[in-house]
């Protein structure tokens, strides 16, 4: 385990949480703003088998970690730390959509901000959002986090959102 709230914890994803990941994943509205489309079965697949084969990296640039309910032993998204293609380290989270509306989102952001936070490589970490992912934006609004500015994304013409602790 690595991170603990009131009613959540963190851990590695493992191959029993295959069903609920591919259910997240192949949901349109979860994946909207990510992707823009929803994935396969076998894409979902595919890219939990490659998080699970970074788990033996030792010097990983990225951390992706299952979401489960403290209660219940229920898998309701992932979080994570990833290295992205500007070197900066962005948090993430994604939930099952029968979860969204519980508080979720803060909850386990403000605590993934303050794992990270503890690493000795991190000394600041980020997070962007489509403007029109409304809900995201509530989360990151109301999170730990400082919202910065709003860019044009050059590929796409969407408005992001750019957050940062310093």
């Amino acid at each position: 385990m690595y991170i603990e709230t009131q009613r959540l914890f963190a851990r590695q994803l493992t191959l029993d949480d295959i069903i609920p990941f591919v259910e997240m994943q192949s949901n349109e509205k979860v994946m909207k703003y990510i992707l823009g489309r929803p994935k396969t079965k076998e894409e979902s697949i595919n890219e939990l088998e490659k998080i699970l084969s970074s788990y033996e990296i030792i010097s990983n640039d990225f951390i992706i970690m299952a979401v489960v309910k403290k209660d219940d032993n229920q898998f309701v998204g992932t979080c994570a730390i990833v290295k992205n293609d500007d070197g900066e380290h962005e948090l993430g989270y994604r939930f099952i959509e029968k979860y969204w509306g519980n508080g979720y989102g803060v909850e386990i952001l403000n605590s993934l901000v303050a794992f990270a936070l503890k690493l000795p490589y991190l000394s600041r970490v980020v997070a962007y959002v489509n403007k029109n992912n409304y809900l995201s934006v509530k989360i990151l609004d109301s999170s730990e986090l400082i919202f910065i500015k709003e860019f044009k994304e050059s590929e796409t013409g969407d408005v992001i959102r750019y957050y940062k602790t310093f």
